[in-house]
């Protein structure tokens, strides 16, 4: 299965309200439709994770951002052009997600992602993609993914072949904090 199909076959599981299994920028990730509450459901269930614990959300253009943040600081993309390393940033004022991904503060984790599969992706589902690591909660994140535990990949609903034989080890993205007066708080480097 080449690209593009891999691509169209997640978009018709994201329509649907499906999870997917696929790889990132960082390391392989469950998604689904960020907008869709009972597709956020279905990570939380796969990953035997609590709601009260946010995921992260993929964009694929900076403009994006401000779709989905109220009153989005745009000094936080020079700040994005300066890092080398993924970088995740959560935004106070989180509009039009799922209500169960927004935490309870209001706030949101987004990534701005490079990776290619993930840019058409997003791209073309016209809609933010949830990204959380492909493991149960409290579990180490896969590396790569041949890591990833057999009941993860038989919880989705469609696992992306595109870069399954990569065997390089990748690594969480970085999480900021923005806050409102330009100043950042590390959360994990």
């Amino acid at each position: 299965m080449n690209f593009t199909e891999d691509i169209n076959r997640c978009l018709q599981v994201l329509q649907e309200g499906g999870v997917i299994l696929y790889p990132t920028d960082t390391v392989w990730g469950l998604g689904c439709d960020a907008t869709n509450p009972e597709a956020v459901q279905k990570i939380y269930k796969i990953k035997q994770r609590e709601e009260s614990k946010s995921m992260i959300v993929l964009l694929a253009e900076e403009r994006d951002v401000i779709k989905y943040v109220a009153q989005a600081d745009l000094r936080v993309f020079d700040y994005l052009e300066e890092t080398t390393k993924p970088t995740t940033v959560i935004y106070q004022g989180a509009v039009g997600m799922a209500h169960n991904l927004i935490a309870a503060d209001g706030s949101i984790a987004i990534r701005i992602v490079q990776d290619d599969f993930c840019r058409h992706l997003v791209k073309r589902l016209r809609k933010p993609l949830v990204s959380t690591s492909a493991n149960i909660s409290g579990k180490p994140a896969p590396a790569f993914f041949g890591e990833i535990a057999p009941e993860i990949i038989a919880a989705a609903d469609y696992v992306v072949q595109y870069r399954q034989q990569d065997v390089h080890k990748a690594q969480p993205s970085a999480v900021i904090r923005w806050n409102n007066n330009g100043t950042i708080t590390e959360i994990r480097k």
